[in-house]
């Protein structure tokens, strides 16, 4: 185990984590004692559009995989139409290897119903929903505990703080269909719909929830507005690097020694992560792993010091994604990996387009031709072209995100798959799971 340097350390920086380990955390007591719902207090008295240009300002990038500018985003929405404007939270974390929403609300939940109140006052919307995932049954139960501790204490519900303002906010636990975390596919969802994904444009900042203009952000963005209207945009900008500002929970998982949570400035390098987790686990060594979750293309151990911010990981060939640091080691083989993410994504597409329904379907089975020892060398031109089909032409970014890790282990591992093909290294699968295979 390694110990982290002090130059190290120094990259932690707790914004959003900073009070995960206080006594009593989620309950409002311990949230007000620790600053909590001063930021409301403080935004109450700005305008509106001085509260959207802050955010602008201070170069807040969505936490949810995209990194579309925060402020942009909010600006949007056109004011004076007459029409109800909704904020609508997508907590529908269900990504293979993400966790850092999960943590966030079941730790600090009022951090996010703050948010949710800031950034509604915002946009003139007199009603927020925050879109939970239905498995996240405990984070669901205490952001509901929250939201019924706010109300109790006059920050929700009608004329919040004496201030004129109304706003009525409600948690929805979705059926636990990945998709839904596409915005539209939630937006669907919460209308009572099926999940799935819609053409756009009109884009939800006109046509969004119930046909009206509604921004729907991740739950670590909404999160980082409270600190942002307490700290100031230069506070928030002298964390991170010139295009990511500020701090970002790194969930590390897999090969390291304390797999976890760590929130550290933007551009941090695995290097750094893997020294805070005081590094790989005993007898492995780094081989492959993913920035941004299994929706990202993979990066080698090559990569090391790559930073870790929508530029730098961007330059290196992948997505910053949601920041969901896969580890593995020469014990693990990507080959492998990449055939469970696919029947992953096999499983939870919403069928709504071709290329997405019928690609990934075939792609598991040629995997599992692959690995139980009868895979061909056209296997891998056809991996490609499926890829190519997929990629830009599915209805929305699942079949893009289906096809990263497929794309990326033929080019960083293709001998892995040579070796499979060519009999040196010994099946994985047996010849039962190829039925319906070929």
């Amino acid at each position: 185990m390694t110990t982290p340097r002090p130059e190290t350390l120094a990259k932690l920086t707790p914004v959003l984590t900073k009070r995960w380990l206080s006594p009593d955390a989620w309950q409002i007591g311990t949230y007000e004692q620790l600053d909590g719902y001063a930021a409301l207090r403080k935004a109450l008295k700005a305008h509106p559009d001085d509260l959207i240009q802050l955010i602008k300002d201070s170069g807040l990038r969505g936490r949810g995989g995209a990194g579309f500018p925060t402020g942009l985003k909010w600006g949007f929405i056109p004011q004076g139409d007459g029409k109800p404007h909704y904020l609508v939270v997508n907590a529908d974390e269900g990504e293979p290897g993400t966790c850092k929403d999960l943590p966030l609300m079941t730790h600090d939940p009022h951090a996010l119903v703050e948010g949710v109140i800031i950034a509604s006052y915002a946009i003139r919307a007199a009603r927020a929903y925050i879109y939970i995932r239905g498995e996240a049954v405990h984070a669901a139960r205490r952001l509901r505990n929250a939201v019924q501790e706010a109300y109790d204490k006059g920050y929700l519900g009608r004329n919040i703080l004496r201030s004129g303002y109304d706003l009525e906010l409600v948690v929805h636990s979705g059926a636990g269909a990945y998709i839904c975390g596409e915005e539209t596919a939630l937006l669907d969802s919460l209308e009572g719909f099926r999940g799935q994904p819609r053409l756009r444009p009109p884009f939800p900042a006109t046509h969004g929830l119930y046909a009206s203009p509604t921004v729907v952000n991740n739950v670590g963005t909404i999160a980082s507005v409270p600190p942002i209207v307490l700290g100031g945009a230069d506070w928030w900008k002298s964390m991170g690097t010139e295009k990511s500002s500020g701090p970002m929970i790194y969930s590390l998982s897999g090969r390291v020694v304390n797999p976890g949570q760590y929130e550290c400035s933007m551009g941090v390098t695995l290097r750094e992560l893997l020294e805070l987790a005081g590094g790989m686990q005993p007898g492995h060594n780094l081989r492959f792993w993913t920035p941004g979750g299994s929706s990202t293309p993979l990066l080698a151990a090559e990569h090391l010091d790559v930073p870790l911010d929508f530029e730098g990981v961007a330059a290196a060939g992948s997505i910053l994604g949601t920041t969901a640091t896969q580890i593995f080691s020469d014990q693990d083989c990507p080959v492998y990996a990449t055939y469970r993410w696919l029947e992953f994504y096999h499983h939870e597409s919403c069928g709504k387009c071709t290329p997405c329904r019928e690609g990934n379907y075939w792609m598991v089975r040629v995997y599992r031709r692959i690995l139980a020892g009868q895979g061909t060398h056209e296997d891998l031109d056809t991996l490609l072209d499926t890829c190519d089909n997929i990629l830009g032409r599915s209805f929305c970014g699942l079949g893009d995100g289906a096809t990263s890790s497929v794309t990326s282990s033929l080019q960083y591992f293709k001998q892995d798959y040579l070796d499979y093909i060519e009999g040196r290294t010994a099946p994985k699968l047996s010849e039962k799971t190829l039925v319906g295979a070929h």
